[in-house]
């Protein structure tokens, strides 16, 4: 936890937090709002604005990043890796751990020097290039991986660092683009660091690059979706002690100040009040279960609506939170054979507002074939040698299952931890019981690259491929390998692909009890079945309200209400040669088509 600040401490942040603009300041700008407000600074914060250099930015954080406020204990203040209530993962000695020729490889090797607004935008040209109030002491890996994207609020995250700040999809409303969320604590810094750039910069608005968040013009001076989303930052995490006094050291550095730290008013006075969503979805309709297997079941639903937009929706099962994603499907894995579930879904938009459950509905797994092999196989990598972003050959064993990954990382993740493979392979030992089929999540990590395909091999066949994007998703392929099997998986190319949750029913595992007899249970004859109908001999067969045909892999065929109503016989037509299975509410059976 963070040490209690000594008294004398606590005096030099009290004399940090009271400490004000010089008298008369701003006085150029009293009288004005909006267009008008925001010029009027301009040109008060370029008066005396002293241009450093691109390298007296090292210097310049000896008085304006230093840690005097969490820990206390003089090191660079790093809005990626610090932790307001907790002990920082890593620290970084002003000068002794800042990036130098030799770069960085992961979080904690050095601290650089990052533009909040990219400097890409402006083509690193002078004065922007240098100026210390929007130019922050942060690690380098996490700056190298925020990179020149928007600041807004992520969905569903492709990168997290070790304190929370996060790159991913954008859950802002109005756009849809990666961006950089940073943690509570610093929303509000980031949001008037970049109200300062196109406030000392507004006359060269016209001429930068929008790199989707500047707005090309001197005023409003952002993209719409972005200036919202910076004004509720503003808003819900106010200016703090450390702000201000960086905003001190900065002004004593450089000769010129941050007018939204000195005065958070401006902001809404310039700009108008922010757009705060307080509206909860409309709940998902028409929640079903489907193409369940012996330890899976499939959910789809209706989309919900929003008022702005519903960015995500939270699956739960028998009460407990399975799953989050963006769509209006998933799959719940991991699961018992021959067990019902209920589930339901809610919805959320950006803002965090949650819908009222959805309906209710229940799914029952398919039973396990008695006499064989029924057990089903998991690794969800939370046994993974420790986190490290160097390609190496990684070897662990879980559940009594080693698994060897080349070319391979091990921190980045998916759901928990997950190993990510790059032009490399992972591969497990024997496994007995054969594979009936494997499922498998992925995700494409990083911005570089392109999405594509992993190669699925049992015992040296390719059997399929998975697909892989930037958006987290899961597949599964039918094996159909009896007796010992191997599992691998390739990633034929270059970009780096995270598994997680891989999971495996063993060879038969979607069969069917026939042992114990009741009056929910009927047999099929002929069987194999042939001239394209199926009849079923059985008690209560009338009361049998839905019936559904899989393949062995699990795959849903057909589904068909009431079917024996008033028939004891259902038309197959269409069905190839094979097998199959007949689930009704209560009990299925195999049967073939010959």
């Amino acid at each position: 936890m963070k040490r209690i600040l000594s008294f004398f401490l606590l005096s030099i942040t009290f004399m940090f937090a009271s400490a004000q603009a010089p008298a008369g300041y701003y006085n150029a700008a009293a009288g004005f709002t909006g267009a008008p407000l925001k010029t009027a600074l301009k040109g008060i914060i370029e008066q005396g604005h002293q241009d450093h250099g691109y390298g007296g930015l090292w210097t310049g954080y000896a008085t304006t990043d230093r840690d005097f406020f969490y820990e206390n204990d003089g090191t660079i203040l790093d809005i990626y890796s610090e932790k307001p209530n907790s002990q920082d993962p890593y620290t970084y000695t002003l000068g002794t751990n800042q990036c130098g020729s030799s770069g960085y490889n992961g979080e904690g090797d050095c601290y650089n020097r990052e533009h909040i607004v990219p400097q890409s935008l402006f083509n690193e040209a002078s004065p922007m290039v240098s100026d210390i109030h929007f130019i922050r002491a942060t690690d380098g890996k996490v700056n190298g991986i925020r990179s020149n994207y928007p600041f807004g609020k992520v969905q569903i995250a492709s990168f997290t660092s070790e304190n929370g700040s996060k790159l991913g999809n954008s859950a802002s409303p109005g756009y849809g683009g990666t961006v950089f969320e940073p943690i509570d604590a610093f929303k509000g810094d980031v949001a008037r660091m970049i109200f300062y750039f196109v406030t000392r910069y507004e006359a060269g608005l016209s001429v930068f690059s929008t790199g989707n968040m500047l707005g090309g013009s001197a005023y409003p001076g952002l993209q719409p979706w972005e200036l919202n989303q910076l004004l509720v930052w503003h808003a819900i995490d106010p200016v703090s002690p450390e702000e201000i006094s960086r905003n001190n050291a900065s002004y004593t550095y450089q000769g010129n100040r941050n007018p939204f730290i000195d005065n958070p008013a401006y902001a809404e006075q310039i700009w108008g009040a922010p757009v705060i969503d307080t509206q909860a979805p409309t709940a998902a309709t028409n929640l079903i279960t489907q193409n369940p297997t012996s330890n899976t079941i499939s959910l789809s639903w209706t989309a919900a609506t929003d008022n702005i937009g519903v960015t995500a929706y939270d699956v739960y099962m028998n009460g407990t939170l399975k799953t989050t994603v963006s769509g209006t499907t998933a799959t719940v894995q991991g699961l018992s054979p021959s067990t019902t579930y209920t589930f339901y879904v809610i919805a959320k938009d950006a803002s965090g507002n949650s819908s009222s459950p959805s309906n209710n509905a229940d799914g029952t797994t398919l039973a396990g074939q008695p006499g064989g092999n029924t057990s089903c196989g998991t690794e969800n990598f939370e046994t993974i040698p420790a986190n490290s972003s160097g390609y190496e050959t990684r070897t662990w064993t879980n559940n009594n299952i080693t698994w060897t990954a080349n070319f391979a990382r091990t921190d980045q993740t998916i759901n928990g931890r997950a190993i990510t493979i790059q032009g490399g392979n992972l591969t497990s030992s024997t496994i007995s019981g054969g594979v009936q089929a494997i499922t498998i999540t992925t995700q494409r990590k990083f911005t570089t690259g392109s999405n594509g395909n992993l190669n699925i091999e049992v015992n040296g066949t390719v059997i399929g491929t998975v697909p892989y994007s930037t958006t987290v998703t899961t597949t599964t392929v039918n094996a159909n390998i009896s007796g010992n099997a191997i599992i691998k998986i390739t990633n034929p190319g270059s970009n780096r692909v995270a598994i997680d949750d891989l999971t495996w029913t063993c060879f038969g595992s979607l069969g069917t009890s026939d042992v114990k007899k009741n009056k929910s249970e009927f047999t099929i004859y002929p069987n194999p079945v042939k001239n394209n109908e199926l009849f079923v001999k059985g008690e209560n067969l009338s009361k049998i309200s839905k019936a559904e045909i899989y393949d062995l892999s699990g795959k849903l065929i057909e589904v068909i209400s009431n079917p024996f109503k008033n028939s004891d016989k259902i038309n197959i037509k269409g069905l190839t040669k094979g097998n199959y299975i007949l689930k009704t509410d209560h009990f299925s059976t195999k049967f073939i088509v010959d």
